[in-house]
């Protein structure tokens, strides 16, 4: 019976040697959904091989999943190491398992803010220029894990009109596979109007200095012309870089060291991951996206 005892001990010793020596040997990002694969494969890659170098890892995968909750079951799953969530993707995580993810890190806006909109978008030759324009009509929101898609317009456009709930106010609601799906799905028609995100800072014209409308603009995807802004959110804090919780804390501080010079040692790389001109990143923790949690819990559940 001992020897059956030590053997099990030996075998759960091994177990526990070879999961701290897979974090030297694999490091595994996952991408959110919401934006071309391509394109999101081609900004991560800079990502990816300076990781392989600092972290004296073998290999960085990226993982681009379909929507936001395939980057979020990843998590929860020690499946991946590293993720940049919204800040109610990092609610749902937290909510399921807090102990799975923790925040490390966030970006910082041009103007030193920590913060991003939610932006309400229609076609401009619609003839829909106002949030009263589009009672009883379609809107689209981009996931149901995202935060500015989802989450802060359910929880915030009640009182911007009149305290009505949102599925009674607009004639239908549906969501557009993610926000860049979504604003092509507002060009074609699809949607009257949908919500996105933006910084907030700099020009409406210009797709603001950061944010998805940006991304599309700099794609040469969309023609900011072509859009009306109808409603913008307040302030919503941006969302979290997490990390694994179980990753041991040499790789961690690596990992944290690395990100918060990158602004610096490589600031194309820094704005390709990003989407956009920030200033940088600062620390956060859980405490930072305690009002995010409970109104998720509140409004959505887990």
């Amino acid at each position: 019976m001992l020897k059956k005892t030590l053997l099990a001990a030996v075998a759960l010793l091994s177990l526990a040697g070879a999961a701290a020596a897979e974090d030297l040997k694999e490091f595994r990002i996952g991408i959110l959904g919401g934006e071309n694969e391509a394109d999101r494969l081609r900004n991560f890659q800079c990502l990816a091989d300076h990781l392989k170098t600092e972290l004296g890892v073998q290999k960085v995968s990226l993982f681009p999943a379909a929507d936001y909750d395939g980057v979020i079951q990843g998590l929860l799953g020690g499946t991946l190491d590293y993720a940049e969530l919204g800040a109610s993707g990092y609610a749902k995580a937290y909510l399921a398992n807090p102990k799975a993810v923790e925040p490390i890190l966030t970006t910082v806006q041009t103007d030193g803010s920590m913060g991003y909109h939610s932006i309400m978008v229609a076609r401009k030759d619609s003839g829909i220029k106002t949030l009263a324009d589009m009672k009883g009509k379609k809107l689209g929101f981009a996931d149901p894990d995202s935060t500015s898609g989802y989450l802060i317009p359910t929880v915030t456009l009640p009182e911007a009109i009149g305290s009505a709930p949102v599925k009674e106010y607009f004639g239908s609601t549906g969501f557009g596979g993610g926000h860049e799906n979504l604003v092509l799905e507002v060009l074609k028609g699809t949607f009257d109007a949908g919500t996105t995100w933006g910084s907030g800072v700099g020009n409406f014209k210009d797709g603001y200095t950061s944010g998805n409308l940006r991304k599309m603009v700099d794609k040469g995807i969309l023609n900011m012309d072509d859009l009306v802004e109808l409603w913008k959110s307040p302030l919503i804090p941006n969302g979290p870089i997490v990390v694994r919780t179980s990753m041991n804390d040499d790789m961690k501080t690596k990992f944290k060291t690395f990100m918060m010079n990158l602004p610096k040692t490589d600031a194309a790389c820094f704005s390709a991951i990003e989407g956009g001109d920030f200033k940088g990143f600062a620390e956060v923790n859980v405490d930072f996206y305690k009002p995010i949690i409970d109104a998720r819990k509140a409004t959505i559940g887990g």
